[in-house]
C-alpha cells in the first residue's frame, strides 16, 4: 500500500500576537483540505501535535478540542506529544494508521502558540524533554546543546565561524520564504558578535520562540503528487550522560538507516532536506548522522556553501530557513517540515525552490536527541 500527501499548508511562523491557537490551526487545516481537493467529510481521523497547550495552557484534551474546532466531532482524534519531535511523531502515527488499512484518508495538525507565555517560563517547559538529573542541575536545552558543540569542536577542530555559518545560510534561505519568521540577512561577524547564551552557542545560533501551525492530508485512496516512502522513529536516552557519544545522535542515525533501507534510496539520492537546526550544532551533526557528509565535515560543508540554494551541489538543506530562520513553534515544526518538502517536490516553493527536487528528507528531533523521526518523500 502506498501513502500520499495530497494536501499541505502552513501559516506564517513568528510572533503572531493577534492569532489564537485555534485561529492558526483553522487556517492551516482549511488550506490543507483545500489543497487536497477533498472535502472534510473524507477525513477519517485527526492527529494533533502540540507540546505547550497542556504544560502551560491547562488544556490537555487537544484531539477533541481541534476536532470540534474543525467540525469533525464524529471521527477519532488523537493528541501526539514527543517534545520537539511531536510533529514528526504525529505524521508517523498518521502514516501507519493508513498503512494498516484502518483509515484511507487522515489529517495531521501541528500547532503551537509559544509567545503567549512569559519568556522566563518557556525554557523551563522545554526542559521537560530532558532527564531528571539535567533538570535538577538547572540545565537548559541551550546548555545541553552547548555541551554537544564543545565536544564536536574539540574532536574535529571546528571553529566558531563554522558554527555561525549555519545561521547565515538559514537566514538567507528564510529571507526568500514569506512564511519564515525572519527575513534579515546575517553575516558570520554579526552572529559571532551576538551575546553568548551557553558558551559557545550565541543568541543568533538558537532557534526562536515562535507561533504557527501546519497541516497535512494523507491518503492511500488517491495516488499522485508526493508519496511518503519511509517513516521511521528511533529513541535514545533522555540524558546526555548516558549517551555513547556526544558528537552524534544515535537515534537519528538508526532512524535514518531504517528509512534508507526501507525506501531503497540513500543519502546520495536526497535533493532537499529539512533538518532540525534548533541550534547551529544540531544541523552540523544532522548532516553527518544522515550520511550526507563524513564525520567532522558537516560544518565545513556549510561554511563552503555546499548545501545552500544556488549551490552547484545537488543537496539543499533547510531551504525554508529551517528552525533558526523559519521559526520553531515546537509542536508544528515536524509537520511544517513535511509541508516544505511537499512544496519543494511539487515545485511550488517559489523564491526558495530547489531546482529539480525529486527526493526529500525530513529529520525531526525531540529534546537533545532522545527521539528522532525521519521521513523520506518522493515526487510522483
Amino acid at each position: 500500500m502506498n501513502v500520499f500527501v495530497i494536501g499541505a499548508a502552513a501559516t506564517k511562523f513568528g510572533e503572531l500576537w493577534g492569532s489564537s491557537p485555534e485561529d492558526l490551526a483553522r487556517e492551516a487545516f482549511e488550506n490543507a483540505v483545500k489543497d487536497s481537493g477533498l472535502g472534510k467529510k473524507n477525513i477519517e481521523a485527526l492527529f494533533v501535535s502540540n507540546v505547550f497547550f497542556g504544560i502551560l495552557g491547562g488544556q490537555v484534551h487537544l484531539g477533541a478540542l481541534f476536532a470540534e474546532e474543525f467540525g469533525l466531532t464524529d471521527i477519532p482524534a488523537f493528541h501526539i506529544e514527543g517534545a520537539c519531535a511531536s510533529g514528526g511523531l504525529a505524521v508517523h502515527a498518521a502514516v501507519n494508521s493508513v498503512l494498516s488499512g484502518r483509515y484511507k484518508t487522515v489529517a495531521v495538525l501541528g500547532v503551537e502558540k509559544m509567545t503567549d507565555y512569559k519568556p522566563e517560563i518557556v525554557p523551563g517547559a522545554l526542559m521537560g524533554s530532558g532527564s531528571d538529573e539535567e533538570r535538577a542541575s538547572g540545565a537548559t536545552l541551550p546548555g545541553l546543546y552547548a555541551i554537544l558543540a564543545r565536544a564536536y569542536m574539540r574532536r574535529y577542530k571546528v571553529m566558531e565561524k563554522e558554527l555561525a555559518s549555519v545561521s547565515v545560510k538559514n537566514h538567507f534561505h528564510a529571507s526568500l520564504n514569506p512564511n519564515a519568521q525572519f527575513h534579515n540577512i546575517l553575516t558570520i561577524a554579526s552572529v559571532m558578535k551576538s551575546p553568548l547564551v551557553a558558551d559557545p552557542l550565541r543568541l543568533l545560533e538558537c532557534a526562536p520562540v515562535s507561533d504557527g501551525a501546519a497541516a497535512l492530508v494523507i491518503t492511500s485512496a488517491r495516488p499522485g503528487g508526493v508519496e511518503i516512502i519511509a517513516s521511521e522513529v528511533a529513541t535514545d536516552s533522555l540524558g546526555l550522560a548516558q549517551r555513547e557519544s556526544l558528537t552524534e545522535l544515535k537515534a537519528a542515525q538508526i532512524a535514518a538507516h531504517k528509512a534508507y533501507k526501507g525506501s531503497g534510496f540513500g543519502p546520495e539520492d536526497v535533493d532537499v532536506a529539512e533538518v532540525h537546526d534548533c541550534f547551529s550544532i544540531a544541523e552540523i551533526i544532522a548532516l553527518e548522522d544522515l550520511g550526507f557528509f563524513a564525520k567532522g565535515e558537516g560544518a565545513r560543508a556549510i561554511l563552503k556553501g555546499q548545501v545552500t540554494l544556488g549551490s552547484s551541489k545537488h543537496l539543499i538543506v533547510n531551504a525554508s530557513g529551517g528552525l533558526k530562520g523559519g521559526g520553531h513553534p515546537v509542536g508544528a515544526t515536524g509537520v511544517k517540515q513535511i509541508v516544505e518538502i511537499t512544496d519543494q517536490l511539487k515545485g511550488r516553493a517559489e523564491a526558495h525552490q530547489a531546482k529539480g527536487a525529486k527526493i526529500g528528507l525530513a529529520q525531526n528531533v525531540g529534546g537533545s536527541g532522545a527521539t528522532a523521526v525521519i521521513h523520506i518523500l518522493k515526487k510522483q
